[in-house]
C-alpha cells in the first residue's frame, strides 16, 4: 500500500513536470494570433516603421487644424468648407497698420486692403477707391450676403461711401480701420451698424 502510494505521487510529479517544463515555442495556440496578424500585413516586418496614414487623412487633418486655426484667429464660427485661401489671405493681413493712399503690409487703407485680398485670393483687380468698387459691384440685401461679399459705409444720407471691407460671415467683415489698422468688427456693433450703407457682390464672370 506504502509502495503504491509513492509511485503514484511519482506519476504525477513526471506529469506537471512535462507541462511546466514546455517553452512557449511549444505553445502553438499562443503563436496562432501572432501568425494571423502578420497575415494581414505580408509585406511588413516589425522593424519597419508604421505606414503613414494615407495622403486623405493627412489632408483632411492639415484642412482641420487649419480652419480651427483661422476661426480662433478670426473669432468667427466655421463649418469647413469656406473659402480657406480667404481666411488664410485675411490672417495674414491681421494687424497691418493703417496708413492712407497705401497697400502695403507696412501700412494700407481700407480700398487697399480690400483690392489686395482680391488680388492675391480671386486674381481680381478691383478700382483703388471704395466709391469707385462701389459703382462696379452688384448690390446685394443684407440678408444674401455671402463670404467675399463688399460691405460699404457712409455717415448719413446723402452722404459719399468713406470705408470697405470684405464680408466673411456671421455678421463679421475684415477691414482696415484707421484707429487698429486691419482688424475683424461686427455689422452689429454701434458704430458699423449705424454707418452701413450697403453690399455688393463683385461679378468674376
Amino acid at each position: 500500500m506504502k509502495h503504491s502510494l509513492l509511485y503514484c505521487l511519482a506519476a504525477a510529479s513526471l506529469t506537471l513536470s512535462f507541462f511546466y517544463d514546455r517553452t512557449p515555442a511549444d505553445d502553438t495556440t499562443a503563436s496562432a494570433p501572432v501568425l494571423a496578424e502578420a497575415s494581414l500585413f505580408p509585406s511588413w516586418t516589425p522593424d519597419m516603421p508604421v505606414p503613414p496614414a494615407d495622403d486623405y487623412t493627412a489632408a483632411s487633418s492639415r484642412d482641420s487644424l487649419a480652419y480651427n486655426y483661422y476661426a480662433q484667429t478670426l473669432g468667427l464660427k466655421l463649418d469647413f468648407d469656406e473659402n480657406k485661401a480667404l481666411l488664410r489671405t485675411v490672417t495674414d493681413w491681421l494687424g497691418t497698420p493703417y496708413r492712407y493712399g497705401s497697400s502695403t503690409r507696412r501700412g494700407t487703407d481700407c480700398s487697399g486692403f480690400v483690392s489686395r485680398v482680391f488680388q492675391e485670393v480671386y486674381g481680381i483687380t478691383l478700382q483703388r477707391s471704395s466709391r469707385s468698387m462701389f459703382q462696379n459691384v452688384k448690390r446685394i440685401s443684407k440678408t444674401e450676403m455671402e463670404e467675399g461679399d463688399l460691405v460699404f459705409f457712409r455717415r448719413g444720407p446723402g452722404q459719399p461711401i468713406y470705408h470697405v471691407g470684405i464680408y466673411l460671415k456671421d455678421g463679421k467683415f475684415a477691414h482696415s480701420a484707421t484707429s487698429r489698422g486691419v482688424t475683424i468688427s461686427s455689422l452689429q456693433q454701434g458704430y458699423y451698424n449705424r454707418n452701413f450703407y450697403a453690399a455688393g457682390r463683385v461679378e468674376t464672370n
